[in-house]
């Protein structure tokens, strides 16, 4: 009997256990976006998921501040030579490119736009290379954390990639 308990109390603790993780791979944002814990620089952060063209357009604009251990992670279903702009940001962004292999391309610390600039006038930064996956963080912490070309990132990029529209 007491053989039994200890096998169902085992089964138990695995089915709560095995709920806790599953609650944690599913965490999202209010906006329905998926959220990646990923390590850069020795931190981990928790990278917001725009892997839809509605999400990576919108991408960090309008916000009024990005947590110092946030940011997101901007996932194409393609690789190419990317731009990136500051529409509507409120806040300055730090932005890495990285190559297929997860390799860091570039990096750029990206300056506020005045309000209303037209999207022709906005300052591009580029990749400078290949890539379907782009992080912007907060500023500053690409300097703070000293990651530059030639870091690695680790991230499932090819399932990533797979689940972007």
């Amino acid at each position: 009997m007491a053989h039994a308990t200890r096998r169902t109390l085992g089964l138990i603790l695995l089915a709560g256990w095995t709920a806790a993780l599953a609650a944690c791979s599913s965490d999202t944002t209010a906006d329905g976006l998926d959220i990646r814990r990923v390590g850069i620089g020795g931190e981990t952060f928790r990278l917001e998921v725009a892997d839809t063209p509605e999400a990576r357009f919108q991408g960090l604009s309008d916000r009024p501040e990005i947590a110092e251990n946030g940011g997101m992670l901007f996932v194409f279903p393609d690789e190419r030579e990317r731009y990136f702009v500051m529409r509507r940001c409120l806040v300055p962004i730090d932005i890495l490119f990285l190559a297929p292999d997860g390799t860091v391309l570039n990096t750029h610390a990206m300056r506020l736009e005045p309000p209303g600039t037209p999207e022709e006038d906005l300052e591009r930064y580029a990749s400078d290379g290949r890539t379907a996956i782009a992080i912007e963080l907060a500023g500053g912490t690409i300097e703070r954390l000293g990651v530059g070309p030639g870091d690695r990132v680790e991230l499932p990029i090819r399932e990533l990639k797979r689940n972007a529209r």
